[in-house]
């Protein structure tokens, strides 16, 4: 009979993040969840747990990883991003829609998904649902916050495209900034703007020990517009 190779000498990695030089992976601990402590409405809920990851020093809770997907190939592609906005009509990213990898998959494919890990608290939020753009209007209130350097290197980046060299990208930042010379209202480039993911599901995860982590997930009823609540298995 053969034996199992136990050394696993022939993996690069395997079985990361344990404690204590072990291959376990680590428990969580930290907390339980609910149904009775959820509110009726994703959104509020989501605007608590933001809130109190903000209050706990989670580092950047803004932090998303935001899932597209091309059709019809199906190739998914995923990317961290930062959510700048939240309110009773879904989470808000801004990035480049003309050139980069999302705007393709978004054109051709319209669902999207992001996922918050909030390590701090063992938190987990899942949103899954459809993209709308923003306006050019909606968009420059945002647009207007960043720093100067941001703002022109919307203009300037062909987001995702091929650079020959570093210095290809200078030049265009350089040529952003002498059209720009002397204006410090800057318009939001056309191909640059807000991203809002409308939820159909949202769920929220605790971790717990041994894996049995507590899932709730939202689904909104298309016909009444009300929120069902349901407990996932892990």
């Amino acid at each position: 009979m053969a034996l199992c190779n136990s050394n696993n000498s022939s993996k690069r990695i395997f079985a990361p993040g344990g404690t204590n030089d072990s291959h376990q992976a680590e428990q969580y601990t930290k907390g339980s969840l609910e149904a009775n402590q959820l509110d009726s409405s994703p959104f509020s809920q989501f605007d608590t747990w933001f809130k109190h990851a903000q209050e706990e020093n989670v580092r950047q809770p803004e932090t998303v990883t935001l899932s597209t997907a091309e059709l019809p190939s199906g190739r998914v592609h995923a990317r961290v991003v930062y959510l700048k906005e939240m309110d009773d009509r879904g989470w808000v990213i801004y990035s480049n829609w003309d050139t980069s990898t999302k705007a393709a998959d978004v054109r051709s494919n319209p669902h999207a998904a992001l996922t918050f890990w909030w390590h701090e608290l063992e938190r987990q939020v899942r949103v899954e649902g459809v993209c709308e753009r923003l306006t050019s209007e909606e968009s420059q209130v945002y647009y207007d916050t960043r720093i100067r350097g941001s703002r022109l290197g919307a203009w300037a980046s062909r987001q995702s495209s091929m650079l020959k060299n570093r210095e290809e990208l200078e030049r265009q930042v350089s040529e952003v900034e002498k059209k720009f010379d002397g204006h410090d209202k800057i318009p939001v480039p056309e191909f640059w703007g807000g991203l809002r993911i409308i939820p159909e599901s949202v769920e929220f995860w605790q971790g717990r020990p041994s894996r049995l982590h507590d899932r709730f997930r939202y689904t909104k009823d298309e016909k009444t517009g009300e929120w069902r609540l349901d407990r996932l298995s892990p």
